[in-house]
């Protein structure tokens, strides 16, 4: 028997935000993640907690920033943040941005979608060329529309704040190496070009750079919103997919604008890997001074493992094995994240999924996961 939805959330963002700085330990687990798929909260919406989901449609991103359809806003965003509140979360996750600028862009591999919930189609990162393969390419493409998008991101920001439960914050989401490598150059544009035109990959990654730090810097001192989750897979797993003096060189200096970006406005940085990135953890830690990490993989380092060599200095977030959330019978996963909890409590730790909670994740196993950290009391 689950205890979801909750009947009377109490979000405490500020309690979590001293929890993650290590200014107090916890007095009771609380809950995170990078990102739900919408099939996952629209199934839960409509079936756990009664209510009819509205969908979000592609199309709707070219008014976003004016609001123009705010009926629909008003519905959407209500139904978002009524989800992380009804599941007991203390912050809600937009990456209303970065969804905004890949659909400037042509889609990349499109095939069948076969999750247990599924969209019908699923984008897939472009392992070959990208959309830039030499100077010519950058010449052509849309910079301007992605630099000037033209939406008000402040009317946005705004009214997701003004819809905000009490103690509940956001956080938002953006994405600079993934995209460049997944989209803009493609995985084998990337590795070719780092080499062969090294000066136009420097100027890709500055232009993207600073299209996603002016995100940043328009919202950071909002209202509302306390930290920039920003999510770039560097590695897979067994290292890295770029040498560490190349991450120093081009990508670092960015992540260290963020970092500074947000603890001189008194917010935090969260960062999120995919990969084992453990060859640069003292750059992430030390350097760039993240506040938290997250994504786990067990066969790269298990996050009590990860906790016992760096819980002190970096705050720990999810943890909970994908492959396992989505493999292991109910019994068996209640244990797995006891166990984890047994490990990462109390201390710098929320609990979640290693990733984030995909539509192929069997929601009985979400539903788990959270449920063993609503019981868990050796606070």
């Amino acid at each position: 028997m689950f205890c979801f939805p909750l009947k009377n959330p109490s979000p405490d963002f500020e309690g979590f935000k001293r929890v993650v700085k290590g200014e107090e330990k916890p007095r009771r687990v609380y809950f995170t993640e990078l990102g739900i798929d919408q099939e996952i909260m629209q199934f839960i919406t409509e079936n756990i907690i009664g209510e009819k989901w509205i969908p979000l449609d592609e199309n709707v991103f070219k008014e976003v920033g004016s609001l123009n359809n705010k009926n629909f806003w008003k519905k959407y965003l209500f139904q978002r943040i009524n989800f992380y509140y009804r599941m007991g979360y203390d912050y809600i996750v937009d990456g209303i941005a970065l969804s905004y600028f890949l659909s400037l862009l042509p889609k990349p591999r499109v095939a069948t979608d076969t999750a247990i919930l599924s969209r019908g189609k699923r984008v897939w990162a472009e392992e070959g060329r990208g959309l830039i393969g030499s100077w010519e390419d950058f010449e052509k493409f849309p910079w301007e529309n992605l630099e000037k998008p033209g939406w008000n991101l402040e009317s946005y920001y705004e009214l997701l704040n003004k819809s905000l439960p009490e103690g509940m914050k956001i956080a938002v989401v953006h994405s600079l190496y993934e995209q460049i490598m997944e989209r803009i150059l493609g995985y084998e544009g990337l590795f070719y070009l780092v080499y062969d035109e090294p000066e136009l990959v420097k100027e890709v990654v500055n232009r993207w750079g600073k299209i996603v730090y002016d995100f940043y810097a328009k919202v950071i001192s909002l209202e509302g919103v306390e930290v920039i989750f920003h999510a770039d897979d560097l590695g897979y797993k067994t290292g890295l997919m770029l040498s560490p003096k190349l991450l120093r060189e081009l990508i670092f200096p960015w992540f260290k604008k963020y970092s500074l970006l947000a603890h001189e406005n008194g917010k935090m940085f969260w960062y999120h890997s995919c990969g084992n990135v453990l060859e640069v953890i003292e750059d992430l830690i030390e350097d760039i001074k993240i506040d938290a990490f997250h994504s786990f993989q067990d066969e790269i380092i298990p996050v009590g493992e990860f906790k016992k060599r760096y819980g002190d200095r970096v705050a720990v977030l999810g943890g909970v094995d994908v492959d396992k959330l989505c493999r292991l019978d109910e019994e068996s996963l209640r244990k797995y994240v006891r166990d984890i909890l047994n490990e990462c409590m109390p201390g710098r730790y929320a609990l979640g999924s290693g990733n984030s909670i995909a539509n192929y994740v069997p929601v009985r196993n979400y539903l788990a996961m959270l449920d063993e950290g609503l019981k868990w009391r050796n606070c």
